[in-house]
C-alpha cells in the first residue's frame, strides 16, 4: 500500500458510530508511525477533508460537503435518477433505489421512499457487499470476463456463500440466468425481512453502470404482483439507461472501481 493509500485510508476510520476519532486512534489505524500520521492529517486537513473537535480529535471536514453538492448538481446518474425514482414509486408503492459499484462493494446513490417504508433501508452514501442482494448482485452478469474471472479468483468463498455457485462454471451460469432474466429478485441479504428487486442500467458497450430497483417488507409482497413489479422496474432501468446514454460524456462511464475488488 502507498503512503497516499495509507493517507486516504484515514477517512475510512469514521463511521456514524465513531464520528470522531482521536490522533492515537488513526495512528493505530494507519499503521504508520506517529510523525507519518501527523504528516498525513495535517494534509487532509489543509484538504478540508479532516477538521479539528474537541478534545484534540478529529471528524470529517467540509470540504466533503462541497464535493457531496458538485455530485448532485453534476452526476448524471443522480440527476437522471430523481423523477425515475419518483415515477417508480408512483407505480410500486415501494421505495426506490439507485446503486453502482465502488470498488469492492455497491454504494447507494439516490433512493427515494416509499409512503410506508420500514426504517434502516438501503440509502444514500450507504455501501454493502457486491454478492449481497438484488441491486447489487444485478450488477454482476454484465461485467467483462475479465473482470468476472479476478472477481471469482479473489472472492470465491464469499461468491458461494451468496447462493451465486461454488466453483467458476456454476458462477458463470448463475450469472448466465440472471442475465436472461434480466432481473434479480432477493429476500433478506440486506435486512432480515426485506425483498428487493433489481434490473441493470448498461453502457452503450452493454456493460453494467448502475442498478435500479424497489425494496419493500416481504410480508408486503403478493405473488400475483411479481410480473407487474418485475417489468415496471425493468422499464425504469431501459429508460433510465438511455438517458445516460444519450449524454456524450456520460455513455460509457466503466464499472465504478470493480477491478480493485480485494479477496
Amino acid at each position: 500500500m502507498s503512503s497516499l493509500d495509507r493517507m486516504l485510508r484515514l477517512l475510512d476510520s469514521f463511521t456514524s458510530g465513531e464520528p470522531a476519532r482521536s490522533t492515537d486512534e488513526l495512528i493505530k489505524f494507519a499503521g504508520s508511525s506517529r510523525s507519518t500520521t501527523y504528516r498525513y492529517i495535517r494534509a487532509l486537513q489543509r484538504a478540508g477533508l479532516l477538521s479539528p473537535v474537541a478534545n484534540g480529535s478529529w471528524a470529517l471536514g467540509p470540504r466533503i460537503l462541497e464535493l457531496d453538492l458538485q455530485l448532485r448538481s453534476c452526476d448524471p446518474l443522480y440527476i437522471a435518477g430523481g423523477p425515475a425514482l419518483k415515477k417508480l414509486v408512483e407505480r410500486t408503492g415501494h421505495t426506490a433505489l439507485l446503486c453502482t459499484l465502488f470498488s469492492d462493494a455497491v454504494i447507494c446513490i439516490r433512493d427515494e421512499r416509499g409512503p410506508e417504508a420500514p426504517s434502516g433501508l438501503f440509502s444514500r452514501g450507504q455501501r454493502r457487499p457486491i454478492f449481497t442482494a438484488a441491486a447489487s448482485k444485478i450488477l454482476l452478469p454484465y461485467l467483462p470476463a475479465h473482470q468476472l474471472r479476478r472477481i471469482y479468483t479473489n472472492n470465491a468463498a464469499a461468491i458461494a456463500a451468496a447462493h451465486l455457485g461454488n466453483d467458476w462454471k456454476s458462477f458463470r451460469a448463475a450469472l448466465r440466468q440472471m442475465r436472461d432474466d434480466g432481473y434479480c429478485m432477493t429476500v433478506g441479504e440486506f435486512r432480515p425481512g426485506i425483498l428487493g428487486i433489481a434490473a441493470p442500467i448498461l453502457s452503450r458497450s452493454g456493460t453494467s453502470l448502475a442498478s435500479v430497483g424497489i425494496a419493500l417488507p416481504k410480508a408486503k409482497f403478493k405473488a400475483s404482483q411479481k410480473d407487474a413489479m418485475v417489468e415496471t422496474v425493468k422499464a425504469s432501468a431501459e429508460a433510465l439507461g438511455k438517458r445516460i446514454r444519450s449524454a456524450d460524456w456520460a455513455a460509457d462511464l466503466p464499472a465504478r472501481g470493480v477491478g480493485r475488488m480485494r479477496a
